[in-house]
């Protein structure tokens, strides 16, 4: 996906975990702070002048709120930066953490997402699940919390169809909850699967990691214990990208589902020989 639309990606350097979950639950208001700082004044000093993306919704929340909290507060910032002292580094406060999603809307837009497509996916009705944490609390540019468009329109980019009045996009799927309130958390997960079916979808996609393992995995677990028959098939959004734009099932990463999107693998499963003659001469047809 980035490869189709120019957006080049630079690793930073001995990156650590944002601490997710754990980090509210356990680790402290500064550790936590800490923890997150670090991958920022990693970024600032090897990669000055970029902002830090993240394709994770939940590390992306836990760096944002990092970083606004430590710009708005001298203290915290003082102390944090102490912590990072003990690891040679120190936060000036100039990266600006996103999420891949905002790159691709407020950056490259619609238009252009449009434009890269050479596999389009007609005839494909997708449910979009924003999910809760790239809605709230920062969100993306211009959006509504109760009912953003962005989702269903990069649907539209790739040439499928999205399905309207989905009433469960912005819920939440339970998260860790899944481990510790399994009842709670799948009953958020059936509901998220029948609204998608009563609205007529084919599969789901989302820009969150967490929501689509959550919603694969338990389903088979709900249908033991409810007797249903759920199978629905989830997609993460790079993924609809990355089929659209000439990639194959496999570099989509469509082959390691526990519910396979057989709909997108067929997609997918049409392998490049007929974009190499498209493309064989660097110009498209």
């Amino acid at each position: 996906m980035c490869d189709k639309l120019d957006i080049q990606l630079n690793e930073i350097p001995d990156w650590n975990c944002c601490g997710a979950s754990i980090g509210y639950a356990e680790g402290g208001e500064l550790p936590r702070l800490a923890v997150n700082a670090r991958n920022l004044a990693l970024a600032e000093q090897h990669l000055p002048g970029q902002d830090m993306v993240s394709g994770c919704p939940a590390c992306w929340l836990a760096s944002r709120e990092t970083a606004d909290r430590l710009n708005a507060s001298g203290n915290l910032m003082a102390e944090t930066n102490e912590a990072l002292k003990e690891a040679g580094l120190n936060l000036k406060g100039s990266v600006k953490p996103r999420h891949m999603v905002e790159v691709l809307v407020e950056d490259i837009g619609f238009a252009d997402m449009k434009q890269a497509v050479v596999k389009p996916l007609q005839g494909l009705k997708i449910a979009g699940y924003v999910g809760c944490q790239t809605n709230r609390p920062f969100g993306i540019a211009g959006e509504s919390f109760e009912n953003p468009q962005y989702l269903d329109r990069m649907i539209e980019a790739v040439g499928a169809e999205p399905v309207t009045g989905y009433d469960q996009k912005v819920t939440c799927c339970g998260g860790a909850l899944a481990f510790s309130e399994p009842e709670k958390a799948q009953q958020q997960i059936r509901s998220i699967v029948e609204s998608a079916y009563d609205h007529g979808a084919e599969m789901i996609a989302t820009p969150c990691q967490l929501c689509q393992a959550n919603v694969e995995i338990y389903q088979s677990e709900i249908n033991k214990k409810q007797g249903t028959r759920f199978a629905c098939q989830w997609c993460i959004t790079r993924q609809l990208m990355s089929v659209a734009y000439g990639g194959s099932a496999k570099q989509a990463g469509l082959d390691g589902h526990v519910i396979q999107p057989k709909r997108l693998q067929d997609i997918g499963a049409v392998e490049s020989r007929l974009f190499a003659l498209t493309y064989m001469d660097g110009r498209a047809l």
